[in-house]
């Protein structure tokens, strides 16, 4: 019996311009919500942008947001796992000299910084996924610990990227997800990691949790649930690692596969 479904949202939940049917949305949730099953979206995305998204509806789900380092359900943070700043002004400091020309988001529990030079197109794209957006100098202004630090790579080196930051792999958590993407988070801190600690929190276990995922960096995602579904636009590594692969994003695969597993379910229930 699935008691819980958590879904990533940038190319999984949310189609190509990052929006998703809300009619069909309020269909689903209802379902859910019938059968007492909790929703949560676990993306990189800032908590705060996540309320915004889905509006009234956020008050009922739950997030895993800025990279899965924090849990918040109304309103409120039930986790949370912090980089040192000591730690992540060294990671930064790495990233500027890797490449002067991508985009460096530090993130902390209050805010989303980048630089004040960053140009107008990419500041757009970074508040595509935080809500809260400040600018700085340097990012040396930042006193507080860090919650994540991102980079978008408009020029899709972030594979080669990572590589250049072996030497810190003992002392965080470094993933591509994609080409033009990275995140940095606390060591042992990822997808999988804040999905136990949700499971923990609702007393779920794997075997009825349900999750959606197209990136490379909801493997550990993929496996925090028995029924697992990657998304037809997913890479190849997150379609092999999970259970099963639905429709694409563009197609409400998240949406389509949850409506018809939770009416399977009611028609074995009934016989």
């Amino acid at each position: 019996m699935i008691k819980l479904i958590i879904t990533d949202l940038d190319g999984t939940f949310l189609n190509s311009q990052g929006a998703f049917d809300r009619t069909y949305f309020d269909k689903v949730s209802q379902m859910m919500e019938q059968r007492g099953i909790a929703f949560a979206a676990c993306t990189g995305k800032q908590c705060e942008r996540v309320e915004e998204l889905f509006g009234d509806q956020a008050a009922k789900i739950w997030i895993l947001g800025d990279s899965a380092t924090r849990i918040k359900h109304q309103g409120d943070y039930v986790f949370e796992s912090l980089l040192p700043n000591a730690l992540g002004q060294r990671l930064i400091q790495r990233l500027e000299k890797i490449a002067d020309d991508h985009v460096i988001i530090a993130c902390t529990p209050t805010a989303a910084y980048i630089k004040e030079t960053t140009t107008e197109e990419n500041a757009a794209r970074v508040r595509g996924s935080y809500r809260v957006v400040k600018t700085v100098t340097s990012y040396s202004e930042i006193q507080e610990d860090f919650v994540k630090v991102t980079v978008y790579d408009p020029k899709l080196r972030c594979f080669d990227s990572v590589k250049q930051l072996s030497s810190f792999a003992a002392d965080a958590y470094i993933v591509a997800s994609e080409a033009a993407w990275i995140d940095i988070t606390n060591q042992g801190v990822h997808k999988g990691t804040t999905v136990a600690q949700l499971q923990d929190l609702l007393a779920v276990s794997p075997e009825e949790t349900m999750v959606f995922g197209d990136g490379l960096n909801d493997s550990e995602l993929m496996a925090a649930g028995t029924y697992s579904f990657a998304m037809k636009n997913a890479f190849e590594e997150i379609k092999e690692a999970a259970a099963f692969v639905t429709r694409s994003n563009d197609e409400n695969g998240v949406l389509r596969t949850i409506e018809l597993i939770l009416a399977l379910q009611e028609s074995k229930h009934l016989i």
